[in-house]
């Protein structure tokens, strides 16, 4: 039941929304104002927030105005005026993302900073909502208490986007097989996308009778109703623990944004109706019929709180704008290498744990990659209390290569377990996991698999400590099968060497192991740094040498491994060769460097003296070494099994020309092309020959 005191507090959250909306443009009209997306109109989310606790995590839809306000008054110390006007100035002082963009979000209320437009941060609603409860079973710490409910709030537009479909299916098919999924999903529609007309209807016909969902609606315009819906929405998933979906209706003023003529594509009529269900107007009407204001008191009530706002952007105007792309870039990806080398080869237990696996696994003997992969998750499960494994498949299967055989028979269900056929929702797991205290190590079945989803990545997991200046992180080490080369199986959704998307994303680590004892330490690295600095991480392992044992002669056992000392790391961005030779340095990574060190061999038998260098990580790229080993022999051939146009090799030579080096370079790729099925993949892809031949070639040039 909504109370006075209550009632009042949102009717002032929602005056400070409203004022604050009028500010922006204001401040944008005096050349100091550069985010005007409005939430007037939406402003009975406030209602919202007096029905949930301010220790509730929320993750909020980008007109959630009206409900910042009325959290932050809910928490003592915390001014959203103040807040909010200084993301408007794109103010260094701003206290969550520094500057760097608009957002509502804050620590200390439990609001976790989205950009989203397209509800791209549901994956990682659903992540928080599962990861809350899977951390009090693991005895994890986690920032909210094991009665919390995830909040989600996203507009009408967004709700048919595909992100938002699928994380919605997500979590009704998770909450169908009877898993705890305390996730409130609250739709403000306001009937138009930008300009677009969100059909009469749809959004009820849509998600009104979805199994293991439970649809409440109410007219969001409406104080008393839109709290009470949401007080009976917030008491079932607390309860329950089971998603339900709250539909708001509301009206859009302001048009979507501050450049947005209205009147171009909405008809007089329509803004005419609009105005009539103002949500301010109906609070203040409801507070003078329950007795707590006279109309004369509302109307100054209003002003007084807009002479406060005003007065707080004339402030804004002079705030401190950032300076310098080292201040923009500081929260971006934190490297503490030292801590990282520290965390990555300490521990006793983790010691143990790990030659007692090789031992009963492989009775000592050298290792395939396939093998040191999983041993090294079963080391690093006994390491780190918090890390779960997951994926399509990697439970009882063990993973469609066997890389996580027995790891769920070993750990539990808790810690490894399989997922839907979703990767965006594997990946907003992960995103919503690392939130809650968890260090998800999620798994990504094919690389292909990943462009579907890899906005996860790029648009939420590497942008949110940078839009939260560090005061939220996502750890997660992302496992992926990628490459070609893959005999007898193949085609371009398991042979893929397209990895350009990732490459170009600010501060994510890509790590490419190719030999075993490397893909142990290096996964050891990748698992510390997430730990130690919040890292987000993709891993990538070659397919085609999972089980390869040989490297020149059938049964030489020349790609098998000795599993690596408990102290055995890589720093990110370091290098690994192979050879002394003087005449050439090839450098490669992935399925490149077997077939590399099989070139050399021969090269070396026509009187070449070759070095093979490893590149390793793909992100940080070892520039250091690269330049070192290139400058040994003056000459140097890259060797890229990914594409001509935007793979890695053109990083490599604009490394070694940005560091100066001077001396004779050229590159081999596979084709700008799509992976055909069978024994056509081999005109599209990188070869022996076609190495051979380059590096003969470039002695010859001089």
């Amino acid at each position: 039941m909504l109370d006075g005191t209550t009632l009042l507090a949102i009717f002032d959250a929602q005056a400070e929304s409203r004022h604050l909306d009028f500010a922006a443009r204001w401040m944008q009209r005096h050349g100091g104002g550069y985010y005007t997306i409005s939430s007037a109109g939406h402003e009975g989310n406030a209602a919202l927030a007096a029905a949930l606790r301010p220790n509730d995590p929320a993750l909020l839809h980008y007109r959630s105005g009206g409900f910042y306000c009325a959290r932050a008054r809910q928490v003592p110390g915390v001014d959203p005026v103040r807040d909010v006007l200084l993301g408007v100035a794109a103010s260094a002082d701003e206290p969550i993302a520094g500057g760097r963009h608009k957002v509502f979000g804050r620590a200390e209320l439990s609001i976790v900073p989205q950009t989203s437009t397209i509800a791209s941060h549901l994956p990682r609603a659903l992540g928080v909502a599962l990861g809350i409860g899977r951390a009090a079973k693991l005895g994890v710490a986690c920032p909210w208490p094991r009665d919390a409910i995830t909040l989600a709030s996203f507009g009408d537009a967004s709700a048919s986007h595909s992100t938002a479909v699928g994380a919605i299916n997500a979590a009704c098919h998770t909450a169908y097989q009877g898993i705890p999924v305390p996730l409130l999903l609250v739709c403000e529609d306001n009937g138009i996308g930008i300009s677009v007309p969100t059909p009469p209807g749809w959004v009820a016909a849509s998600f009104g009778a979805r199994p293991g969902l439970r649809y409440l609606a109410a007219d969001g315009c409406d104080p008393v109703a839109a709290y009470d819906a949401a007080a009976r929405a917030v008491a079932l998933v607390r309860s329950r623990r089971q998603p339900a979906f709250l539909h708001l209706s509301v009206v859009r003023f302001l048009g979507h944004a501050g450049s947005d003529a209205e009147a171009a594509y909405r008809a007089p009529a329509d803004l005419a109706a609009g105005l009539t269900r103002d949500p301010l107007v109906a609070t203040a009407a409801a507070l003078v019929r329950s007795g707590l204001l006279t109309p004369d008191e509302a109307v100054a009530r209003y002003d007084a709180i807009g002479e406060r706002v005003r007065a707080a952007a004339e402030r804004a105007l002079s705030s401190r704008p950032l300076a310098s792309a080292a201040e923009v870039m500081a929260p971006l990806a934190p490297r503490h290498p030292g801590r990282v080398a520290e965390r990555a080869t300490d521990g006793a237990a983790r010691a143990a744990a790990a030659h007692s696996q090789h031992r009963a696994a492989t009775a000592g003997d050298p290792v395939t990659l396939a093998q040191a992969v999983n041993l090294a998750l079963g080391e690093l499960l006994d390491t780190y209390p918090n890390m779960c494994v997951f994926g399509e498949d990697v439970g009882r299967k063990g993973g469609v290569y066997g890389v996580t055989k027995g790891l769920q028979r070993r750990f539990g269900p808790a810690r490894v377990f399989d997922t839907l056929l979703d990767e965006q929702s594997i990946l907003g797991v992960a995103l919503g996991g690392g939130l809650t205290g968890l260090l998800p190590v999620p798994e990504i079945q094919y690389l292909a698999y990943l462009h579907n989803a890899e906005d996860q990545i790029r648009g939420e997991a590497a942008t949110q400590q940078f839009f939260s200046a560090g005061q939220f992180r996502n750890p997660m080490v992302v496992r992926v099968a990628g490459y070609a080369y893959q005999k007898g199986f193949g085609g371009h959704f398991h042979n893929d060497n397209a990895i350009g998307a990732l490459r170009d994303i600010p501060g994510l680590v890509i790590a490419s192991p190719a030999r075993p004892d490397d893909a142990a330490a290096m996964l050891r690295t990748c698992l510390a740094a997430a730990a130690e600095d919040g890292s987000v991480c993709v891993f990538l392992e070659p397919i085609a040498l999972y089980h390869t044992r040989d490297l020149h002669d059938d049964g030489d056992g020349g790609w098998l491994a000795a599993y690596p000392a408990p102290d055995a790391h890589v720093p990110p961005g370091r290098a690994r060769s192979y050879g002394d030779g003087t005449d050439l340095t090839m450098v490669t990574f992935g399925n490149g460097l077997r077939m590399s060190l099989r070139v050399a061999r021969r090269l070396a038998a026509r009187g070449i003296g070759a070095r093979v260098v490893d590149l390793r990580w793909l992100a940080p790229l070892p520039a250091d070494d690269l330049l070192r080993e290139a400058r040994l022999t003056g000459r140097v051939l890259v060797v890229d099994e990914t594409r001509r146009t935007g793979g890695v090799s053109e990083g490599v030579v604009t490394a070694l020309t940005d560091a100066g080096y001077a001396g004779q370079i050229t590159r081999v790729t596979s084709e700008d092309s799509f992976i055909p099925l069978g024994p056509a993949a081999n005109a599209v892809l990188l070869d022996e020959p076609t190495i051979e031949k380059a590096a003969v070639g470039l002695m010859q040039a001089g």
